[in-house]
């Protein structure tokens, strides 16, 4: 038994549902123990609530013969391959141990291998040689295995009346003061590879939030700093007026996503505000323009997707962690516009699952991703092309 802790658990049914969050690898990561070194795609972190999960289930297994337990997630696996084996640790624990396959290297050895690539540099510039665990093998094997606590169904299997979603990747040249900050990101990395700078001066932590930043624009760094008409916030100003104009009649809508600056109300330069005042300065209505930052209550973001879904409000702008899951507002949504590109391939996924899903009165609609030649942004998408 696991103690008289769980015993105490006020368990009225035998069977328990427990859900998963919609990035399951932040709640449900177990603490692991490897000899791989030096091997991205491997997470050695851990939290409490995980733990106090990984107990209960088991327990739960225990008591009614592991049958007690059910998750419910979209997102599995959406970053890291450990993340299969986290969730097998959770609903299989048993099957792992008749199959000595509990200790993360014995299970990695047999369903999984490291390779290593050359991939972009995180500060833009130049290449590195990584070593990821990144492939998969013996693949029936693990499915057949994996499939005896998994109903599987994917969109493809699902034939939902979704619309034709066309992409589009638009790529903004970056202004000379964008290339000299990136050569200093590169500079910075090199110092810290080096190891001649102390990690609490600077470290590559800061060389990538800091290269999102150029990316998207220059003032995140410097608001003094003069506003590029060609930089892929006006590219994605123009888009989106654009398209409104040509939705006036059906009042369709759209949703721009930004993880990065996002409005804080205290003065300071953000691109939620700096694309909301050029669109009203070319005519698009105020009160047809708002942030899912200021709806800070259920009932608040109720009231707000209504209106998205009624073309009240015909452009949205939201983070992923606000407007990725849990938005439903697709009856007129005809463009979807990412002006940052998310850590995860999920993020993407949840994103685009916004306007690709089913009560979309469109046929066709429109995906743009925005990227500014030579930052940050480059690899970030290379990372997304690995996953």
């Amino acid at each position: 038994k696991l103690g008289d802790y769980f015993k105490k658990l006020p368990i009225t049914t035998k069977q328990t549902t427990l859900r998963t969050a919609s990035q399951p690898q932040r709640c449900c990561t177990l603490f692991l123990t490897t000899k791989m070194r030096n091997v991205a795609g491997l997470s050695t972190s851990e939290a409490q609530k995980s733990s106090d999960m990984f107990g209960k289930c088991r327990y739960l297994d225990e008591i009614t013969g592991g049958r007690g337990v059910v998750f419910a997630t979209g997102t599995p696996v959406s970053n890291s391959m450990t993340e299969l084996y986290t969730v097998m640790r959770y609903l299989q624990y048993s099957t792992l141990q008749q199959k000595k396959l509990t200790h993360f290297d014995c299970w990695a050895s047999t369903f999984g291998e490291t390779t290593t690539a050359i991939e972009l540099a995180p500060e833009g510039t130049g290449y590195r040689a990584r070593t990821r665990f990144a492939k998969f093998f013996n693949l029936p094997e693990l499915m057949s295995m994996f499939k005896e606590v998994a109903d599987i169904k994917t969109s493809d299997q699902l034939h939902l009346p979704v619309p034709e979603a066309k992409f589009e990747t638009v790529v903004a040249k970056p202004s000379d003061i964008q290339k000299e900050m990136v050569q200093e990101l590169s500079k910075r990395a090199a110092e810290i590879h080096s190891g001649t700078v102390d990690a609490s001066v600077d470290n590559m932590l800061c060389v990538t939030n800091d290269g999102r930043k150029i990316g998207l624009d220059v003032r995140l760094m410097n608001p003094m700093l003069p506003d590029d008409p060609n930089s892929k916030l006006n590219v994605c100003a123009r888009n989106v007026l654009k398209i409104w104009e040509e939705g006036k009649d059906q009042k369709l809508t759209q949703l721009l996503f930004c993880d990065l600056s996002t409005p804080k109300n205290d003065g300071n330069f953000n691109v939620y505000d700096d694309i909301r005042k050029k669109l009203i300065a070319a005519g698009v209505p105020e009160n047809e323009i708002e942030f899912i930052h200021n709806a800070d209550t259920e009932a608040k973001k109720a009231a707000l997707f209504s209106k998205v879904r009624s073309g009240d409000v015909r452009v949205l702008l939201g983070s992923t962690a606000k407007m990725g899951a849990g938005t439903n507002v697709q009856s007129r949504l005809v463009a979807v516009h990412h002006l940052d590109v998310g850590w995860k391939p999920s993020d993407m996924t949840q994103r685009n699952g916004r306007i690709i899903r089913q009560g979309n009165m469109n046929k066709e609609v429109k995906v743009f991703n925005y990227v500014t030649e030579g930052t940050f942004d480059s690899y970030l998408f290379v990372r997304h092309e690995v996953a």
